[in-house]
């Protein structure tokens, strides 16, 4: 069995530049996902809190780029795929949204180039700072243009219509695990219009198809909020009790975790990096 392992390495290393036991676009994406999940982790407090005030100002931009769609052709695809600017924004931007992290910083982590508790502080200052960020802006919007109340009111009418059923929980889980999987395809590829496309095709999927998302949809609701809709903020915070956590479990479940177990020969060799017994070098820094 050692033998065959050994030729299968060899096999591995005769058609790739890297001797790792993986393909090269896997040790690259790996060797990437860690070095920008260490640099959120280590991020200052102000840095913290200012990149997710603006990735919730940014879904706002998108909010406003949906709304203008729906007045016009009354299509919730097109809303969507116009929701997808404001995505597009916030990565050009370099902000941040909460589901965007339960890929990058979780590489890191368990790498060892971070602390559980520097991810509890980045996900718990970036959800707080994005919804923020977004109920600030969502009053913007309904005070420059009112016309679009009732439109608001409809859609946040329809995310809160219903509690926690095998449909909704199931809109929770995709909406985690596509924003989180768009994260992904973002890594691949640093082309711009590679960008825009992955952020249209999010916005479309997400908020075309209704799905439920802690960040995006809290967006719609608060716009719905300041234009009048009877939902208290009680009611929102019940919705984002479940919806949440199970936006959390569709990246990390669904995505984050087999990816993990697909590089696990990478995570272990990095791990090693970073005992001060072990003489293994670093493949991130």
């Amino acid at each position: 069995m050692a033998g065959h392992d050994r030729g299968q390495a060899q096999e591995r290393r005769s058609l790739g530049a890297s001797d790792e036991p993986l393909e090269d676009a896997l040790v690259e994406g790996f060797v990437n996902s860690v070095r920008e999940g260490a640099n959120r982790l280590n991020r200052t407090w102000r840095a913290l809190i200012i990149t997710g005030l603006f990735g919730g100002i940014d879904v706002g931009i998108g909010l406003l780029a949906m709304l203008a769609v729906l007045d016009a052709t009354g299509s919730k695809l097109l809303g969507g795929f116009a929701f997808g600017v404001g995505l597009y924004a916030l990565r050009l931007a370099h902000s941040e949204l909460f589901t965007e992290d339960f890929l990058l910083p979780i590489h890191a982590v368990v790498a060892r180039h971070g602390t559980w508790w520097q991810l509890l502080r980045l996900w718990a200052t970036t959800l707080a700072t994005n919804l923020i960020g977004g109920w600030a802006f969502s009053w913007l919007v309904v005070a420059a243009f009112p016309r679009f109340d009732d439109l608001l009111v409809t859609s946040a009418t329809e995310y809160m219509s219903s509690g926690p059923t095998r449909e909704t929980v199931a809109l929770a889980l995709l909406a985690g695990f596509t924003i989180t999987l768009v994260t992904r395809m973002s890594q691949g590829s640093n082309e711009g219009i590679a960008t825009l496309a992955n952020s249209l095709i999010s916005g479309l999927l997400v908020v075309g198809l209704g799905m439920l998302h802690g960040a995006l949809s809290s967006a719609v609701i608060f716009g719905a909020m300041h234009a009048g809709a009877d939902i208290p903020y009680t009611d929102w915070l019940v919705w984002c009790a479940w919806v949440v956590p199970l936006n959390m479990a569709g990246g990390l479940v669904i995505l984050a975790l087999p990816r993990m177990v697909r590089t696990w020969e990478l995570v272990r060799r990095e791990r090693a990096a970073q005992d001060p017994d072990d003489d293994t070098p670093s493949m991130v820094l």
